[in-house]
């Protein structure tokens, strides 16, 4: 690592198994390869993050490391005929913050192929606001249009996890779009927020967490969006519809599933895996076009919480134990 004063970067180290962030100094130099140089306005805290600042899962192997999966900024310098200098772009996965070094920096150097241009109607603290998240979200509300979804659906659709990042911008997008949405929630002081960004009613998590009686419920969700995995995603596959499908988001629950084939048999329901790194750049820049149109600026204020880039660490645990509401927006340059 380079000596000398620059860039401003949190800072990954391991030690005998043990992980530590902090706030350090870097030049350009440091940096990994890739064909354009971003200056990085505002990054965010999600789940992965976490794990990520805690040394869960071991998630990232060679160290020092700067975490942080995605950023929204401006092209400082570029070597690809796509993007030029004044560019403003954004980029989530490609296990940057994970094998290449991510977003918690005031500069970050990635491969033009990664980065998506930012839609003229979103700031850079917007899109960090929206980030993987929110990026996430869209993904799986655009699977479940592709299987049959409409507004005029029968039945409510089901947003899991609805108090974080992924859950509050689905539960947003489907209100604004017409939809009536059940959000789930294990915690109580969250059900007013919740119905301020468009759930039509409040489902207890535990009321979904309740062992089955069987494969198949009472048929309820129209379709679902699911960010916990589990024994809740296993209790609502037997409530969805016939023919209805279900976006699995994340599993920070468990990646467990005990269910049989009764619900995909008897019901023709469909299950859903959404993967916001192995996408096609055509269908990002879709995805954040809609991003646009779909999820009001206002709702999406309602769930920022803004942090300076040498405060993120203390957030580590909250997230993971699911005690954050919405999204953390990081200003790397406080």
């Amino acid at each position: 690592m380079s000596e000398g004063s620059g860039i401003r970067a949190l800072m990954l180290n391991e030690e005998d198994g043990s992980v530590s962030a902090g706030l350090t100094e870097i030049v350009e130099s440091d940096l990994p390869e890739g064909d354009v140089l971003v200056r990085v306005d505002y990054s965010t805290l999600n789940y992965k993050d976490g794990m990520i600042l805690k040394g869960i899962g071991r998630l990232v192997r060679d160290y020092p490391h700067i975490p942080g999966v995605d950023f929204a900024g401006v092209v400082e310098a570029s070597d690809s005929a796509g993007y030029k200098p004044g560019d403003r772009v954004v980029l989530n996965g490609w296990r940057v913050g994970e094998t290449h070094w991510g977003g918690y920096a005031q500069k970050a150097r990635v491969k033009s192929d990664w980065l998506v241009p930012l839609p003229d109607a979103i700031s850079t603290r917007q899109a960090m606001a929206i980030g993987t998240a929110g990026y996430t979200a869209m993904l799986a509300v655009m699977a479940l249009e592709e299987h049959g979804l409409t507004p005029g659906s029968e039945g409510e659709v089901l947003v899991t996890g609805a108090a974080g990042g992924v859950g509050s911008i689905a539960v947003a997008i489907l209100g604004h779009l017409g939809y009536r949405v059940a959000a789930s929630t294990g915690r109580p002081e969250a059900h007013d927020y919740l119905k301020d960004l468009g759930a039509s009613v409040i489902v207890p998590r535990a009321e979904l967490e309740e062992p089955p009686r069987g494969p198949l419920s009472s048929e309820r969700w129209a379709g679902a969006i699911d960010s916990v995995g589990g024994i809740i995603l296993s209790n609502l596959l037997g409530g969805l519809r016939s023919h209805a499908s279900c976006a699995a988001v994340g599993l920070a629950a468990s990646p467990k599933l005990e269910t049989t084939v009764v619900p995909f048999l008897l019901r023709g329901v469909n299950l859903l895996g959404i993967d916001s790194v192995l996408c096609p750049i055509e269908r990002r820049i879709t995805a954040w076009s809609r991003l646009v149109s779909d999820l009001p600026a206002d709702k999406l204020e309602q769930m920022v919480t803004e942090v300076p880039l040498g405060e993120i660490a203390d957030y580590a645990d909250d997230i993971l134990a699911g005690a954050v509401r919405g999204r953390i927006v990081v200003d790397v340059n406080a």
